[in-house]
């Protein structure tokens, strides 16, 4: 099976340079042959990948330790079931993955382009198989995950025990298939504008290959925020490690191209800035994989350190430039069809909205190099903490949650203070009551006050919008309202699709503000029976089973939570030691409820028979995590097709008749 993935490495890498050639070759020299062919070959990708992905896979499974990847990263006690995460465990296997993903959204992309860019299709398939290139380039020869050892040992080195969790069965794939995804809106923006297409042809399929990668983004980042709230015992979700704004960098340049995007396909405006937006949001995605691959900034997530951190630093730096000078090269030819009419409009919202998203990127693109470029001119390494970024992008996030209110409800072109006024009237008034509200409840924090109104104004402009339509819709039609509501999103999806993910951003500030402002910690030793109260809980500790395995030793150890005298649950927080790896990992006991979670994990097991427990109460975390569902819909529902309707055109019979009227007729 190894020797069956080598060659099918070698031979993709043989098509994806010929698809990249011959679909380039092919149109500058008028060969539809050529281009044909070159395209078939793009489609042949997918089929040679997959036999390289499945030879790899069934290695695993069949514990091939002469496979060198497959030795460092599984071993006999290793259950069948982590074999897609030891898959891409390391540089090799991720690699392999990433090349399988962007051949399969590349054949897609090319198979469902619209006809309105085969003319500079070609050009499309020639930069996507640039990019592939590379990819199959550097994993062929630099970190070919089918090298052999020059003896197969008894047993492999294991899987890294942070990576046992069920959060990586999603949350890495979800990753860097969102950032390789970057490619195909990328590849149409470039193709469009090597063939000469400087208008709006590329958008609609650009609109849509961009939120499919924001999407899987926005889903990598919440599943990853999981998994370092359940395993890695801190108690918190986000810690803007680098590896983490790595990823979320991209997904804010992606954030302000849908939403410009929409506007150059409603208004043909901003065609210049879209295709900055574009280039910005592709280079940061090779960013986020130049640091998981030898970057120089450490961090838990990246994989260890490897020689492929220059390749990528140096294909980075190809990604940025030549974008940038075919976009100078067409730059005469990209006016937009139509200017700024007013600052006071729904245009205006979104340009503004797009420049906090870039400054938000900005921020953490300084924060996470700064202490290379400390080390760099001062030969002390400073690193940036999480108070940096929370002080300087916190009151930026709130802007931005202001302006996902505000925009939705403003006119397109121009509006009037007037309009202006009846729009937020609704969504103010929602604000200032629930501000109210929790200052009555002695809340004092002022970006806590904030944010809770914020959210509060969002979420009742989209219910008002939502109401307004669905009402209007059932006095028209008669139809029932859980029926014309229905009918109403089916109507207009891109809009309410995105009103439901909007809702789901909601959902992550309110996780995110009741976890900064109002969290509670303790952390204790307790002996078995021993008791201590956080805020409203009593906690007792009642003892700890030693579990042998042939790879680890757990710690289950059995918690009772009781309140108002009464016994809620009884949890169980989890310690494994891994002696290979000299490591522990633990699992969090969590009692989830819409108002907060018990969290609870142990981080150390005491020779007496004591166990040091950290504790905290997190209110609101759990619509954080409800929040990734809602979001999937919202872009199932933007994306989903809308039913065209087709107006039949019915020609009055010919008569036959002499004088004008037949010379009328």
């Amino acid at each position: 099976m190894a020797d069956l993935g080598a060659i099918s490495l070698w031979i993709a890498l043989a098509l994806a340079a010929y698809a990249a050639i011959g679909s380039v070759v092919g149109k500058t020299r008028d060969s539809a042959v050529l281009v044909d062919s070159s395209r078939n070959a793009v489609y042949l990708l997918v089929l040679v990948l997959l036999v390289a992905t499945i030879s790899l896979i069934v290695s695993f499974i069949n514990h091939d330790f002469e496979v060198a990847y497959v030795a460092a990263h599984s071993e006999l006690a290793m259950p069948d079931r982590f074999t897609w995460v030891a898959y891409y465990a390391g540089n090799e296997g991720s690699l392999l993955f990433i090349s399988f993903c962007l051949a399969v959204m590349s054949a897609l992309a090319i198979w469902l382009a619209p006809i309105k860019v085969r003319d500079t299709l070609p050009y499309t398939a020639g930069v996507l198989m640039v990019v592939l290139t590379f990819f199959l380039a550097v994993t062929s020869i630099m970190a070919n995950p089918f090298d052999k050892l020059p003896f197969t040992p008894l047993d492999g080195d294991g899987i890294n025990p942070l990576l046992t969790h069920f959060g990586m069965f999603v949350h890495p794939p979800m990753l860097m298939a969102g950032l390789i995804a970057t490619a195909i809106p990328f590849s149409f923006a470039m193709g469009s504008l090597i063939g000469g297409k400087t208008g709006d042809e590329w958008v609609d399929t650009g609109r849509i290959w961009g939120i499919i990668s924001w999407a899987m983004l926005a889903v990598g980042l919440l599943l990853g925020s999981w998994w370092a709230y359940t395993i890695l015992g801190w108690g918190g979700f986000w810690f803007w490690d680098p590896v983490e704004n790595a990823a979320f960098m991209p997904w804010l340049g992606l954030t302000a191209f849908v939403h410009s995007i929409m506007v150059q396909k409603r208004r043909g405006m901003f065609r210049m800035w879209n295709i900055v937006l574009i280039n910005v949001s592709f280079g940061l995605a090779l960013y986020g994989m130049f640091m998981n691959r030898g970057g120089s900034v450490p961090s838990v997530h990246s994989f260890g350190s490897s020689s492929l951190g220059w390749v990528f630093l140096l294909f980075l730096g190809i990604g940025i430039l030549v974008p940038f000078i075919i976009f100078f090269w067409r730059y005469p030819l990209l006016k937009s069809a139509q200017n700024l009419d007013s600052m006071l409009s729904r245009e205006a919202a979104f340009l503004v909205n797009n420049f906090l998203l870039l400054a938000i990127a900005g921020v953490t693109m300084w924060g996470t190099v700064y202490p290379l470029i400390s080390k760099l001119f001062t030969g002390v390494e400073l690193t940036v903490a999480r108070p940096f970024y929370d002080q300087v992008n916190g009151p930026l996030m709130l802007g931005l949650i202001f302006l996902m209110g505000v925009g939705p409800l403003l006119p397109w072109r121009r509006a009037t203070p007037a309009s202006v006024r009846r729009a937020l009237m609704p969504p103010g008034i929602a604000a200032a009551v629930t501000v109210l509200v929790l200052l009555a409840l002695g809340v004092r924090q002022e970006y806590a006050l904030i944010a809770f109104g914020l959210a509060a104004a969002v979420t009742a402009g989209i219910f008002v919008e939502w109401y307004r339509g669905t009402r209007s819709r059932q006095r028209s039609s008669g139809e029932i309202y859980p029926l014309a509501f229905l009918r109403l999103i089916a109507a207009n999806r891109p809009r309410y699709g995105g009103y439901i993910v909007h809702l789901s951003i909601v959902m992550v500030a309110l996780g995110v503000v009741g976890t900064t402002f109002f969290s509670t910690q303790k952390d204790v030793v307790l002996a078995p029976g021993e008791t201590v109260v956080v805020d409203d809980y009593e906690i007792r500790y009642i003892g700890t089973t030693e579990i042998p395995w042939s790879n680890r030793t757990d710690f289950i150890s059995s918690v009772e939570v009781y309140r108002d005298g009464s016994l809620l649950e009884i949890i169980k927080p989890n310690r494994s030691f891994y002696p290979s790896f000299n490591m522990a990992s633990t699992r969090a006991a969590i009692r989830s409820t819409p108002v907060e979670d018990l969290f609870i994990v142990p981080s150390e097991n005491l020779d007496n028979g004591s166990v040091g427990f950290r504790i905290l109460i997190n209110p609101l975390i759990w619509w954080m995590w409800v929040a990734g569902p809602v979001l999937v819909l919202g872009t199932v529902v933007a994306l989903w097709p809308q039913r065209v309707r087709h107006t039949a055109v019915v020609k009055a019979p010919a008569r036959v008749s002499s004088g004008p009227r037949a010379s009328t007729a």
